[in-house]
């Protein structure tokens, strides 16, 4: 079955009926929908039958995990997407919001480097820019930029989605850190072959986030992990503690105290941080600002990301 949103479609369905069907696609759920919407679960429930109805295709399919899109309700959720995207960018255009450095900017980021590295930067913007409030969002999985999740984001992945705006942000280093404690409790490391007999601290291998993400498996597929967890965070604490050793950024590393790289001389695994918006947020004033600012950032502490430098390099925003 084939539809398209046509003009009658258009005067028959409430924008209502679009947000109640966006909410439930997203939440998969009607209780979570209903409480973000603020509908109550009968009128939710009524207004996605009248919208099936005008439509003639059934959208979700429901099961004792909730609800999921049918394969209608996924074209469907396409058009109703950019239609939302459309109807923002038009409100702000009108209203003058999309011209002025003020309001809100929501920015996901890859949990260490935005935790570490973004945070203070941030804090540096937000005070130069005080009618601005930025949600950073630094979390061990991509945030829906589709979805609404974020207004932009940083990923390790390059996105391949021909409406986002995408730019290369800055390229990075990872390297085994350990305490000089562990080092001289175990047997020595002069090659990479002698990590093989060391404890290590991972990712946890099927929550992988990322093909671009690092791990053990991949790297050096012999060795079973000590501690395993899906925190770059955790596994930072763990090898502080003296646990054992982990692959860390050098942005992470390098700051992090009482540890040290191990073979810094030999091991080089670099990976790439790319910077991510919807084409009709990319525009709006406050998120051109921040996006200009943390490449700007992200240029100056090329070395520091890169390991060749111990500093970080502070800019006014």
């Amino acid at each position: 079955m084939r539809f398209c949103i046509t003009e009658p479609l258009v005067k028959h369905v409430d924008w209502d009926d679009f947000r109640v069907f966006l909410g439930l696609a997203r939440a998969q759920s009607a209780l979570e929908a209903s409480q973000t919407i603020g509908m109550n679960q009968s009128t939710l429930s009524r207004r996605l039958r009248k919208l099936e109805e005008n439509i003639g295709a059934k959208l979700f399919d429901r099961n004792s995990h909730g609800h999921h899109l049918t394969s209608a309700g996924h074209r469907l959720l396409e058009h109703v997407e950019k239609l939302e995207s459309t109807l923002a960018a038009v409100e702000k255009d009108v209203s003058g919001d999309s011209m002025a450095l003020s309001g809100e900017i929501r920015l996901g980021a890859t949990e260490g480097f935005g935790s570490q590295f973004l945070a203070p930067h941030l804090a540096q913007f937000c005070t130069s820019h005080p009618a601005i409030t930025v949600d950073l969002l630094p979390l061990p999985r991509h945030v829906n930029l589709s979805r609404r999740e974020a207004d932009a984001s940083v990923t390790i992945d390059r996105p391949t989605v021909d409406s986002f705006v995408t730019a290369k942000l800055a390229d990075y280093r990872l390297l085994p850190y350990a305490t000089p404690a562990y080092l001289q409790r175990h047997a020595p490391i002069r090659c990479e072959a002698d990590l093989a007999e060391h404890r290590w601290i991972d990712y946890v291998d099927d929550l992988i986030f990322a093909d671009q993400q690092v791990t053990l498996h991949k790297w050096l597929p012999s060795v079973k992990p000590f501690l395993r967890s899906t925190s770059i965070v955790a596994q930072c604490q763990a090898t502080r503690s003296g646990l054992g050793i982990a692959l860390l950024p050098c942005f992470m590393g390098s700051v992090t105290p009482d540890l040290v790289p191990v073979l810094p001389q030999e091991i080089d695994i670099t990976r790439s941080f790319w910077l991510v918006a919807p084409s009709e947020r990319r525009e709006v004033a406050r998120i051109k600002a921040m996006w200009d600012y943390l490449r700007r950032v992200a240029d100056a502490n090329a070395d520091f990301l890169m390991g060749r430098a111990q500093r970080i390099v502070w800019l006014p925003a």
